[in-house]
């Protein structure tokens, strides 16, 4: 009997709860070491864990198309320094507000995408006003569980926390086109953890080029956070990648909102963070979002 692989949208929603526990191990780490340390162990326990997961597998690591991976990598690496940057400046629900705007910027991708294939004379799938609305409602819900908010004087950061979506959208569709070109996803996580390796030992050079203390030495319990942030990552990055190059792009943009539900849920029983009928609300936004584009994904269109 043949084993069947699991659909991308159980791939999605495996890889927003590894994300979750991800967010939970960042947390934690950072009261202890700097952000320097955050990226640049996320990244080296990826190396480490895919490089050890080819050898063991005899998987080749050599790629035909670095460009791509640059371009990904060099995208998600900046929208994760903008984001913690972001993170900051600016109240957290803001800034994790201002991240996931890029499922949004993903469904505005492909509505330019699509006018433009239209302007050209070509007829494209168009995109599933259904779809876009299931985006809309999951990020009303990741704004009532968030409740972001923006002082007058903080516009500047506010457009790093929005550049920080966008650019985790173009990410995106780096990976969509890794998946077109035939990339595995062992390979596209191992160039983007090598990114960020290399990305977090350069932000390291800047803070201490600032007079900042980049390195600290964690504790037994720190150290444990910042290998299971790393691990949690890889893996999350391996489902999310090959969900993304199976599934309908729109479909799993509007499943990855579960993150925040999944955040929302782990902040209550680990972190005791309140809980009130707004985010109760919008935490049943983002799931009645998430599984409506799961049944809608088969009239999105393939990118």
């Amino acid at each position: 009997m043949t084993r069947r692989s699991p659909s991308p949208a159980l791939l999605m929603v495996g890889a927003t709860l590894l994300f979750a526990a991800m967010g939970v191990c960042v947390k934690l780490a950072s009261q202890e070491v700097s952000t320097a340390e955050v990226v640049f162990f996320r990244g080296l326990v990826g190396v480490l864990f895919v490089a050890a997961l080819a050898w063991w597998k005899r998987l080749p690591l050599r790629t035909a198309v670095p460009m791509v991976h640059f371009w990904r990598g060099f995208a998600g690496v900046v929208a994760l320094s903008l984001w913690f940057y972001a993170i900051a400046k600016l109240p957290l629900g803001t800034a994790v507000t201002f991240n996931y705007t890029s499922s949004v910027w993903l469904a505005v991708f492909f509505v330019l995408q699509t006018a433009w294939w239209r302007w050209q004379g070509q007829q494209p799938t168009p995109v599933p006003r259904t779809l876009l609305a299931a985006i809309g409602i999951g990020f009303v819900g990741v704004a009532l569980v968030l409740r972001p908010t923006l002082a007058a004087d903080q516009w500047l950061e506010g457009l790093m926390g929005m550049a920080s979506g966008m650019l985790a959208a173009w990410a995106y569709v780096q990976v969509m086109q890794l998946g077109r070109l035939g990339e595995p996803e062992y390979r596209v996580v191992f160039y983007f953890s090598l990114f960020g390796t290399v990305a977090g030992l350069i932000i390291s050079l800047g803070m201490g080029a600032s007079g900042l203390k980049a390195w600290t030495s964690p504790s037994a319990w720190g150290w444990v956070w910042l290998m299971g942030l790393g691990v949690f990552a890889t893996l999350a990055q391996l489902l999310m990648t090959r969900a993304y190059a199976q599934g309908e792009p729109l479909a799993m943009a509007s499943l990855q909102y579960l993150g925040i539900a999944h955040a929302f849920v782990l902040g209550v029983l680990l972190f005791d963070d309140p809980v009130d009928l707004a985010s109760v609300i919008g935490t049943g936004l983002i799931v009645t979002a998430g599984v409506a584009a799961t049944r809608l994904r088969s009239a999105s269109p393939k990118a």
